[in-house]
Parts: structure tokens; C-alpha cells; sequence
């Protein structure tokens, strides 16, 4: 994955679990994160179709966990926001004639893949709750 959505969904749920229950405006996330708040309410709205967050619209509303950070595992985040594989695609067609050439985005799917299958299961063993856990 080439851009920032996991590390801001991540910042986004590990303020929201440490705000316990208490609505976050975007507005506090985005100085938090030190983007603009517009790009955290798309990542709200991503989060909350995937059930990790619940929000209030209005004067007071807010943002704030939909479910446990317990039952958020961060396999299941990585999951919600990946776009593209982790370390990208081959847009070279390289030359059939070419022993190497003819057989090297077959092996390249297969490196990438399996990298990501080695992200995903180390993702696997943390839950928000556990990564939350590390801030003071």
C-alpha cells in the first residue's frame, strides 16, 4: 500500500479508543494528525461503512468507536483501506522472447503476495486495543 490511509485510519481509531466513548470532532483528529479535516472525514466514512466507527452529525456530533478496540483487529483496518498491493505493480511488459523477461511478473505477483500475506498475519496478532495500549 503507497499512501498514508492505514497509519491515518490507525491514528484515527487509536484517538478515538483513548477518547472513550466521548465524540471526537474531525476537526480535533486533523490537528492531531496535522492534515486537513476534510481528509479525515473520508477516512471516517470508510471506517464507519466498515463498522469501526459510529458518528453524530450536528453541533455536537462527533465520532467514536462502534464496537470494542478488543474486536478491531489491525489485519481488519489494513483490509478496509488498502487501495493497491504493498509494494505496488509491475506496468513494465517485459520481452516473451526474454527467458528472464517472459516469466517475471509471474514471480513478482508471487514475491509481492506473499509479503503481503506476511503483513497481514503479523497485523493479525493486534487488535486496536493492544497497539492503543502502547501510547502513555
Amino acid at each position: 500500500m503507497n499512501n498514508s490511509r492505514f497509519a491515518i485510519s490507525l491514528h484515527i481509531l487509536t484517538l478515538l479508543e483513548r477518547a472513550k466513548g466521548e465524540l471526537l470532532s474531525s476537526e480535533y483528529m486533523a490537528g492531531s494528525i496535522n492534515i486537513n479535516p476534510v481528509l479525515v472525514r473520508k477516512e471516517l466514512s470508510n471506517l464507519r461503512n466498515h463498522g469501526f466507527v459510529d458518528s453524530k452529525e450536528g453541533k455536537n456530533g462527533g465520532s467514536s468507536l462502534g464496537k470494542s478496540a478488543k474486536e478491531i483487529n489491525l489485519a481488519d483496518i489494513y483490509n478496509a483501506v488498502k487501495q493497491n498491493n504493498l509494494l505496488g505493480v509491475s506496468k513494465n511488459t517485459p520481452n516473451p522472447q526474454c527467458a528472464v523477461g517472459k516469466q517475471m511478473n509471474t514471480h513478482l505477483n508471487n514475491l509481492y503476495n506473499s509479503t503481503e500475506q506476511a503483513l497481514v498475519k503479523e497485523l493479525s496478532s493486534q487488535t486496536l486495543a493492544d497497539f492503543s495500549s502502547q501510547f502513555d
